[in-house]
């Protein structure tokens, strides 16, 4: 029976007791934080915000922080070995570290997560400087992601505190990107519904929508999803865990080469996907391909949309309907040397869903990336 539904989860502890702004960073553990803050500038628009190394007195590790609109990422990276830092990306690879939620308290997210039974990353702190204070806490999630909350409302600074402006003749202009629509996790066999509880019973998430393996196949490989939302909508986090398949899906090449649970994709809105990714791919960004035949009946699918279907096709940029209106997606290949982390660039025009529609020539486009690897 398919189960991609509109559904609202049965946890009785449900509920929005820990209310969430939105999302304030994320976090990248990268082996070369300066070449990737360059790449993220470059090819995606984003522009220089803060920085942190030995200039600012972390002897550890350098971050650079990159930004646009309301989208911020920190890559890190290790300037000695033996350190945390270093053990993560020598494990995984580039990948999020961090997935920091913007908070009006941190102390009270924090202690209403840990008596719900959340595993501590870092009791409440304060941070201060010249602009202010910022307490900050954090607990873990699947694999070795963590969720900090940020609490900065008095705080007017560049970021945070420890960290200096980081001013570069190079400020690229904008290539649309707007906020952090959703972040996909991806979690071993059997796994799924264990961090479904998770995020209701800890965070008071609620499940709004499930696909089971019916609904995201092919004729080799097969995946089952459930996504979480916060009570206001504006954090969602999708939960693959792979299911039995004649090859191996792509949750499973994750898993393998990520050598562990975590970040498979992260989502990223606009309000004009077509200029968005026409200026990405100036600038060389990757995406996958879509069989152009794809699009000879995808008026008879979705219905009139206000886009022109040879401009979509041209780009590659897939589009579904639900009941609340229409989305248009489209998603890069993987953006570090390990097949595993990847951007969605996403534009809503009304609907509320995840493009089930489109999971069939998604996943056969991404089955033919893991055949040119060896690894499907």
């Amino acid at each position: 029976m398919s189960t991609a539904t509109v559904k609202q989860n049965n946890h009785k502890e449900a509920q929005d007791f820990m209310p969430i702004n939105g999302t304030d960073y994320l976090e990248l553990y990268v082996s070369n934080s300066k070449q990737a803050a360059h790449y993220y500038k470059t090819a995606f628009g984003f522009k220089s915000l803060a920085y942190k190394g030995l200039e600012t007195g972390s002897r550890d590790f350098e971050s650079y922080v990159v930004e646009q609109d309301k989208i911020r990422l920190v890559l890190t990276s290790p300037l000695k070995s033996g350190t945390d830092v270093g053990r993560h990306i020598d494990k995984h690879g580039d990948g999020v570290k961090v997935t920091a939620l913007w908070v009006d308290d941190a102390t009270y997210a924090y202690e209403e997560a840990m008596k719900r039974g959340a595993k501590s990353y870092m009791e409440p702190k304060t941070e201060e400087d010249e602009h202010g204070k910022v307490v900050s806490s954090g607990i873990y999630s699947y694999g070795e992601v963590v969720h900090i909350f940020v609490e900065r409302k008095d705080y007017s600074g560049t970021f945070l505190p420890g960290y200096q402006k980081w001013e570069s003749d190079y400020q690229p202009t904008s290539t649309g990107l707007k906020f952090v629509d959703h972040m996909v996790g991806n979690v071993n066999e059997g796994k799924m519904n264990y961090w479904v509880d998770f995020y209701a019973n800890v965070m008071g998430f609620k499940q709004i929508m499930s696909f089971d393996d019916k609904d995201i196949s092919t004729d080799y490989t097969a995946l089952m999803s459930k996504v979480m939302s916060n009570g206001n909508g504006r954090i969602k986090f999708p939960i693959n865990e792979p299911a039995p398949g004649m090859k191996k899906s792509q949750v499973d090449e994750y898993l393998e080469f990520y050598e562990g649970e975590g970040v498979q994709h992260i989502a990223v809105a606009t309000d004009d996907i077509v200029k968005t990714v026409s200026d990405l791919k100036s600038r060389g960004v990757e995406f996958l391909t879509i069989p152009t035949t794809y699009y000879d009946v995808l008026t008879e699918r979705v219905g009139e949309i206000d886009e022109d279907i040879e401009s979509l096709r041209k780009l590659g940029i897939l589009v579904d309907r639900d009941d609340e209106g229409y989305l248009l997606q489209i998603f890069t290949k993987t953006v570090q040397a390990r097949p595993t982390m990847f951007f969605e660039i996403i534009q809503r025009k009304g609907a509320t869903s995840f493009g089930k529609g489109n999971f069939k020539a998604l996943f056969e486009a991404i089955e033919r990336e893991q055949e040119l690897r060896g690894t499907l």
